[in-house]
């Protein structure tokens, strides 16, 4: 933008206020402090003006000091009227078309506004904070999302991988575990399974619901996070589902079907009594209501019990008089699942394999029969052999906790 005057700032004022595609733009807080701003450019209260400026530059701080950075990222993770058409195959051609063109056109001229010339429009020479801007094509960037949308996505589902539920809503996990497929040892085979069929998802083929079961602390849930963390550029995503929102799956696959994204719904360490209203819930949810409905979500859960219900002996021999009939509902609830995958505690060779292994990640450079020996004693006493209690021993001396001489 070139030097501007008062009333180009009340004109750019009116120009904002038509935006119809990307109207949440007006409503975040860094917009509605610049509308202020513009509004109070023109009524000849110096002083306001400048409250409203530094206003304004206070919400842009929150996301950074580059103003066409906020707009750029803001427009790419919107969802719109017409970001929703694209997702849906709806007609976009015509009036629709011609106000993307428009209002990206205006957005444009927006990410090259910078402070000096609202300075110079408010005709203060006192000191205020400015903020940076930055050179690009605006319009070629966002219809480069709309043709990368299966991979990209929008909104939250653009900006973050991991999810979780929040009182029915599916909100952000901003800070979700960093573990790499490469950080983990052994368990290919396992782990291949589980790949082939997330592979399967994302290219929209026949993809099964997984139960990965077997002893703690053997890989499960890290199985499946790692995997979520090398598809998530090829469009994978994950909602972790807790056991008692269950009853909500329906709802979020609803919420989902028309997404251009794969999903997978994560339920960690399922297990049901005999009497938990839970246990329906998921049984029709494995039954058809999903594969029927939805071919880019599936379900993985990890469970230490193959079939998934906690019995005493009690139930087993309790007076129910087709208890057989009962108890085999009960255990057939694992059957559902069309890919279950054990994960068996591991035997001193693999032990000592994983030890190695994450000894070379963590950097421990010492003698290999002592690793070892140390390592075999840690796990007499931390109750067993496993991936986790591997990881446990090389973090205790990675930080001299257990001394490496």
């Amino acid at each position: 933008m070139n030097d501007m005057t008062k009333n180009d700032i009340l004109r750019l004022r009116t120009r904002l206020s038509s935006l119809a595609i990307f109207r949440n733009l007006l409503k975040s807080p860094v917009m509605e402090a610049f509308l202020a701003l513009l509004s109070d450019c023109g009524q000849g209260d110096p002083a306001a003006a400048v409250s409203c400026y530094c206003d304004f530059v206070s919400q842009l701080y929150r996301h950074g000091d580059n103003f066409s950075d906020y707009l750029l990222n803001f427009v790419l993770e919107d969802e719109n009227s017409y970001m929703l058409a694209k997702c849906t195959g709806r007609s976009t051609r015509g009036p629709m078309e011609e106000a993307l063109d428009c209002e990206l056109s205006l957005l444009q001229e927006l990410c090259a506004l910078g402070s000096d010339q609202l300075k110079q429009a408010m005709g203060y020479d006192g000191f205020l904070p400015g903020w940076n801007t930055s050179s690009f094509d605006l319009g070629a960037i966002y219809h480069r999302r709309i043709a990368d949308i299966h991979t990209k996505g929008y909104g939250i589902f653009a900006k973050y991988h991991m999810f979780a539920i929040d009182d029915g809503q599916i909100v952000p996990i901003r800070h979700p575990d960093p573990q790499r497929l490469d950080q983990l040892s052994d368990y290919e085979a396992e782990r291949n399974k589980v790949i082939k069929n997330t592979q399967a998802l994302l290219q929209g083929g026949p993809a099964s619901n997984v139960l990965l079961y077997g002893d703690a602390g053997t890989g499960k849930s890290s199985t499946v996070k790692a995997i979520v963390n090398a598809y998530k550029d090829q469009g994978l995503r994950m909602i972790e589902v807790k056991k008692k929102q269950l009853y909500q799956i329906p709802d979020i696959v609803e919420a989902l079907s028309a997404n251009p994204l794969k999903f997978i719904l994560f339920i960690d360490d399922l297990s049901f009594t005999g009497n938990d209203d839970d246990f329906a819930a998921l049984k029709a949810i494995l039954e058809g209501s999903i594969s029927g409905k939805s071919s880019n979500l599936a379900i993985y859960a990890t469970s230490n019990r193959r079939h998934l219900v906690k019995e005493t002996m009690t139930e087993r021999s309790g007076d129910e008089l087709h208890l057989n009939d009962t108890m085999q509902e009960l255990m057939s609830l694992s059957a559902r699942f069309g890919l279950i995958i054990t994960y068996q505690r591991p035997d001193k060779q693999v032990y000592c394999s994983i030890v190695q292994n994450l000894a070379k990640q963590y950097g421990i450079e010492m003698d290999a029969q002592l690793l070892l020996q140390r390592a075999e004693a840690h796990a007499i006493r931390a109750n067993g052999r496993s991936p986790r209690t591997a990881k446990q021993f090389i973090e205790l001396l990675k930080t001299g906790i257990i001394p490496q001489q």
